[in-house]
């Protein structure tokens, strides 16, 4: 999320090795494509090697994407949508063809380590969780016929509302109704594949819902007084390391005490609505920046102090296509333009042997805190912007004088240019409320000032 410039030198396998104090843990990113602005896939692949990101996390299967992925050297989880699930569950065939078609016909060119099968099903209006573990079972059993199943593992990211209780972290829990049904035969085949079981962990949500009982900087990985688990006695400086081991408790809880543990999505909103408390970029920052350096420093969880992280974070692009408040639409670590959408300042020293060191250096947080602004979307069709443009300047009531001939914002004198001043004009007028950047898909939310010449775009503050 933003100086991404993680030379992540130092990866444990996603695959169950044994793990010492000295290896450090693994960053990966979520490439979601909920969205009509993102990069081709190419492009994608491009920017991930880049910026050193050497794990990707799908959530499909997309031909264009695997085919871009091919010897790239980026190792790639896919994912069984959670509307295959039924479907995979009844009929061995029908994994075995899925198997076949999604993953062996890109192997070994993109490589596959991981299949995610399903998504936070235990949360899925369609009600697919009666499913989950027959579809599981037989992936697996697909991999093997393919011979696949010692180079990818299986599993299925759960949300931290799978938890009866998580405070404190000792007395982690599953929910009972969960326990006999699924939890426990799913993390019975996760011990027979040495497979890990995935997780979906935000803090965000914990201190959005509690920011009156948990401190930001708890949160964020910043310096606090920490907090002691009245269970056993042990110290936790940040939120993240108690929802983990609060899982960790709760799969102790019904007799898994052994099976491993990875953090498949985690993030913070670099934008979010009113209602929506530590939403913003500098916090966003705060939280990766932290998140980074916390998981290449080698160290586990209290709880689990010689297995070191495994995370992905969430999410690689804004989409402007998901539904819900703004926050869905500003996890993203680069713009569809491929910018960064914010700096994160860290400092990130090798410490084994695997390659030389390199340090990186901390860049200077943006002072635009808690600020946003609406910019159009250069790939939209020239006609799109066009009827975006005069509508914002017309009926929507924009004020548009500052891109007329001789004002200060006329140049560049380019549409995508005077489109994005009229539409931030607009949605300033509406107090940057939701769905005032949209423009039918033409335009986004950032969270950096718009750069066009020596126009200044207003903020409405």
């Amino acid at each position: 999320m933003a100086l991404f410039v993680i030379s992540l030198l130092i990866f444990s396998s996603f695959s169950a090795i044994p793990f010492t104090c000295a290896d450090s843990g693994m960053i990966g990113v979520n490439y979601g494509r909920i969205a009509n602005n993102l990069p081709a896939p190419e492009k994608v692949v491009e920017l991930l090697k880049s910026q050193g990101i050497n794990r990707v996390k799908l959530y499909d299967t997309e031909k264009s994407v695997l085919t871009a992925l091919a010897n790239s050297g980026i190792k790639v989880v896919v994912s069984l949508p959670n509307e295959n699930l039924a479907a995979a569950a009844a009929d061995q065939s029908y994994t075995d063809n899925w198997v076949q078609e999604n993953v062996k016909k890109y192997m070994p060119a993109t490589d596959i380590e991981a299949i995610a099968v399903g998504n936070e099903v235990f949360v899925d209006p369609r009600n697919t969780t009666t499913y989950l573990v027959p579809a599981m079972t037989n992936v697996q059993s697909s991999l093997v016929k393919f011979n696949l199943d010692k180079s990818i593992k299986i599993s299925s990211p759960i949300a931290l509302s799978a938890l009866a209780s998580s405070y404190p972290p000792s007395a982690g829990s599953f929910k009972p109704d969960l326990i006999e049904p699924v939890i426990k035969p799913m993390l019975d085949l996760l011990r027979k594949t040495s497979s890990h079981l995935m997780v979906n962990a935000y803090p965000f949500f914990a201190y959005a819902a509690n920011a009156d009982k948990i401190s930001l900087e708890y949160a964020l990985f910043k310096e606090n007084a920490g907090n002691v688990d009245s269970g056993n006695g042990l110290k936790y400086s940040n939120l993240l390391d108690a929802q983990i081991d609060a899982v960790f408790a709760a799969m102790a809880a019904v007799g898994f005490n052994d099976v491993k543990l990875v953090v498949t999505e985690t993030g913070w909103p670099s934008a979010g609505d009113e209602n929506e408390i530590g939403a913003g970029s500098t916090n966003a920052a705060a939280y990766n920046g932290g998140l980074v350096k916390r998981v290449l420093t080698g160290n586990g969880t209290p709880l689990k102090p010689k297995e070191p992280l495994d995370v992905y974070l969430f999410a690689l692009f804004n989409e402007n296509q998901k539904t819900g408040p703004t926050s869905e639409r500003n996890y993203g670590l680069f713009y569809p333009n491929e910018n960064k959408v914010y700096d994160v300042p860290f400092t990130v020293r090798s410490t084994t042997p695997v390659n030389d060191s390199k340090e990186k250096v901390p860049v200077k947080s943006p002072s635009n805190v808690g600020q946003t602004w609406c910019v159009a979307n250069g790939k939209t069709p020239k006609e799109k912007l066009q009827e975006g443009l005069d509508y914002a300047c017309g009926e929507g009531g924009a004020d548009c004088r500052q891109i007329q001939p001789g004002a200060t914002c006329y140049n560049p004198e380019s549409l995508e240019a005077h489109a994005s001043y009229a539409f931030n004009s607009y949605y300033q007028k509406n107090a940057r409320g939701v769905g005032t950047c949209n423009f039918g898909g033409a335009a986004y939310v950032v969270s950096q000032p718009p750069k066009y010449g020596k126009c200044e775009f207003p903020t409405g503050h």
